[in-house]
């Protein structure tokens, strides 16, 4: 991270800078650093008093770093940058023109803060554990135990971004994963999505939530704008697709030839194989019919094969999801 930062501080300050404060976090995170430790990171990397208010609690420390018994209004300051999500807030105290990388701390510090709380919190404990196909049986057995969950009985288990998870939705836990941190729940498996977008699976037993987690994250992965909530299971045959390893499928060609397209042609491409025509795409893309028959034309020379036909659906779809999975 250090020498990504370096390289990137040489290509362009700002985005280093960014990079650096994003691994400063992650680094008082994966030390186990306490909430006093990461409200302090905000408040000198921000140049202002910060604050982390969860129910019950409240940490606040100056400028530099010292922390503070000052009792300010919880509400705080119309003007102050405040970011909240599943039942925490955290804030820069500062009046006036917000400075370059307020909302980069802001959203670090609310992630930090939250993986942290969650960590305090003995059912989080356990269902990390459970979660944790590297411990051993006994161990994620106990764990199940202690979350009261029926040795016999399916349970799904949703992955949601840390920011997104709506509070008091079940027993969770903040993990660290790839994507950053997210939110791991635990659910009946007839219950609604606490959040969008989300991902989510069903194991058949507790033993088996590892392996519902790895599904439940490479879906929330293939959730969208269109699909904000994707079930493993409705994924059929391509859920072990998805589990390979998706670095050794980047350079197929029909993975290749979508890594160039925009959004804009994405979504025509994702309405095309979609729509029962390319008259009913057009009007969904609200664009005239003969326009997107031209495009379609292109889009079939350009890809080597058409999209629309039997045998182009299913290779646009595999090589559409493979792209996101790797992305």
């Amino acid at each position: 991270m250090q020498e990504l930062a370096g390289r990137l501080s040489a290509l362009s300050p700002e985005a280093g800078e960014s990079l650096k404060v994003i691994a400063y976090f992650d680094a008082l995170v994966a030390d186990g650093a306490g909430l006093e430790a990461v409200v302090r990171a905000a408040a000198v990397l921000g140049g202002a008093p910060a604050a982390a208010i969860l129910p019950g609690r409240r940490i606040r420390v100056d400028a530099d770093g010292v922390r503070s018994r000052d009792a300010a209004d919880t509400a705080g300051a119309p003007d102050w940058p405040e970011l909240r999500a599943g039942g925490a807030a955290v804030r820069l105290e500062r009046s006036g023109e917000p400075q370059p990388h307020d909302e980069l701390i802001l959203e670090r510090f609310l992630l930090a803060v939250s993986a942290l709380d969650a960590r305090s919190h003995p059912e989080a404990t356990a269902l990390e554990i459970l979660l944790d196909g590297a411990r051993s049986e006994a161990e994620r057995a106990t764990a199940a135990a202690r979350l009261r969950l029926s040795s016999g009985a399916p349970v799904a288990v949703w992955a949601l971004r840390a920011e997104d998870a709506e509070p008091g939705t079940g027993r969770g836990a903040v993990l660290v994963d790839r994507l950053g941190p997210l939110r791991a729940r635990l659910a009946d498996p007839a219950a609604p999505a606490p959040g969008e977008p989300a991902g989510t699976a069903v194991a058949p037993h507790p033993g088996a939530l590892p392996d519902a987690w790895r599904d439940a994250r490479i879906a929330l992965r293939l959730a969208d704008r269109r699909r904000p909530v994707v079930r493993a299971e409705d994924l059929g045959v391509l859920i072990e697709l998805a589990r390979s390893e998706a670095s050794r499928i980047r350079a197929h060609p029909d993975v290749a030839a979508l890594s160039p397209l925009d959004a804009r042609t994405l979504e025509l491409l994702d309405a095309l194989v979609r729509a029962p025509s390319v008259r009913a795409a057009a009007e969904e893309l609200g664009v005239h019919h003969s326009s997107l028959q031209q495009r379609h034309a292109s889009l079939v020379r350009q890809l080597g094969y058409d999209p629309r036909a039997a045998d182009g659906r299913l290779r646009f779809e595999a090589a559409r999801m493979m792209g996101r999975l790797s992305d």
